[in-house]
């Protein structure tokens, strides 16, 4: 795989002029902020990634309704630039650094997922650009020492599992649980700390288990699981594989009185019908869930844009949506208090603004890092016949959790 190299001849010369102070800012001499993305065709992370596009779409239309975002004591007009990663970790870093060299973008957007994020990170920090991770949760990206890069809007792996969890712990049962999860970062992270906060709650980890990528065949793990006595199964994959776990566990006539799967509240997840029904989920978009913004749409009117600008897509708005929509407002605010786009000090205006915005997909804190912890995601559960509710946490909840759930011969 051939790279693009990282001068042209025009960049090489701009290296060696003089001072950049007398020569205008790309933002200023084309009055148009660019901000590149990459965005997955095709592959396992496609649906997700074409989905958090969606949402930077809704902020970017809001913001050129408006006239543009303000920077510098200036408006400037949103343009998106999108090149295909294809679900593929190798794609990244040439797509990042065409984006960059080629393109001439002012800052970046991460694609979906920590582990195509991941391989951005190194291009975008070596190119001294900012990048706002809508999506990537793995808490390793933030321990490399990046300097120009935060998580806008999706909290920490390590921190994800802990209204589930919170959950489990307050049903009761025989207080056992059983984790399984892809080897990848984000789901890793979000097993450990699962595995961490399960300990600390009191409950019983009986398995604790990887499973490469391209595995088809979960009957073993669930066997596992089955075995151990756990009342709780808690695998930690992306939505295909939680998919096909649940056709194989009916398959096998295994019921848990507790399955959780992230993405189980995703309208693509509930294509396989009444399967589906009673698992528990998470996330950051539900009618329940109405926050007091400080910045940006609100949830409903999210919707309404959703539905106006994608009339003919097959998928209602989701947490994905919800993610990357409220990580262009984030970055709007730092663009207006930074006043540029130079990445160092976009970096320090996102840290002054932590703990003092609030979207639609919940609150805005940031620790150094960059690392989001401030956004927790509502638990859902498929309600039989009635489809999706919020049981915790109490604050937010519409419905009393059903614990435990009926065998499938019952259901």
């Amino acid at each position: 795989m051939k790279f693009p190299k990282l001068f042209t001849l025009a960049a090489a010369v701009a290296a060696f002029a003089v001072p950049a102070l007398t020569l205008p800012s790309p933002v200023s001499a084309q009055e148009t902020l660019k901000i590149g993305m990459t965005v997955s065709s095709a592959g396992r992370f496609a649906l997700a990634s074409q989905s958090g596009e969606r949402g930077v779409q809704i902020w970017m239309d809001d913001v050129n309704r408006r006239g543009g975002l303000e920077m510098g004591g200036k408006k400037y007009k949103v343009e998106l630039v999108k090149l295909d990663d294809r679900s593929d970790k190798q794609m990244v870093p040439r797509v990042y650094e065409t984006l960059i060299q080629e393109q001439k973008v002012d800052l970046l957007f991460g694609p979906f997922g920590s582990t195509l994020t991941s391989a951005a990170t190194a291009v975008t920090e070596r190119n001294n650009k900012f990048l706002v991770i809508w999506s990537a949760a793995s808490d390793s990206i933030y321990d490399q020492g990046a300097k120009y890069l935060i998580s806008a809007s999706q909290i920490a792996s390590s921190m994800m599992a802990i209204p589930s969890v919170e959950l489990a712990a307050k049903l009761g049962g025989n207080k056992k649980i059983a984790i399984v999860y892809l080897d990848e970062p984000f789901p890793a992270g979000m097993a450990a700390g699962a595995e961490k906060l399960a300990k600390e709650k009191g409950l019983q980890v009986t398995q604790y288990e990887k499973f490469a990528a391209g595995t088809k065949d979960f009957s073993i793990l669930i066997q596992k699981a089955r075995a151990s006595g756990a009342d709780f199964f808690y695998p930690v994959a992306y939505e295909g594989d939680q998919m096909a776990m649940v056709r194989q566990m009916k398959e096998m006539n295994v019921n848990f009185p507790f399955t959780f799967m992230l993405y189980a509240a995703q309208p693509q997840f509930q294509d396989i019908g009444k399967d589906a029904e009673y698992i528990y989920s998470h996330t950051l978009y539900h009618p329940a869930i109405n926050w007091k913004v400080t910045d940006g749409l609100n949830r409903e009117e999210v919707g309404k844009r959703y539905k106006a600008l994608f009339p003919d897509v097959a998928y209602d708005a989701d947490f994905q949506t919800a993610l990357a929509y409220a990580a262009g407002v984030v970055t709007e605010k730092i663009l207006a208090t930074a006043g540029t786009t130079d990445a160092a000090k976009m970096k320090e205006a996102a840290l002054a603004l932590s703990g003092k915005i609030v979207t639609m997909a919940g609150p805005y804190k940031i620790e150094e890092s960059g690392k989001q912890v401030g956004m927790q995601n509502v638990i859902m559960q498929n309600m039989p016949g009635k489809g999706l509710a919020a049981v915790y946490p109490e604050s937010v909840k519409t419905a009393d959790p059903i614990f435990p759930v009926p065998g499938w011969d019952k259901r």
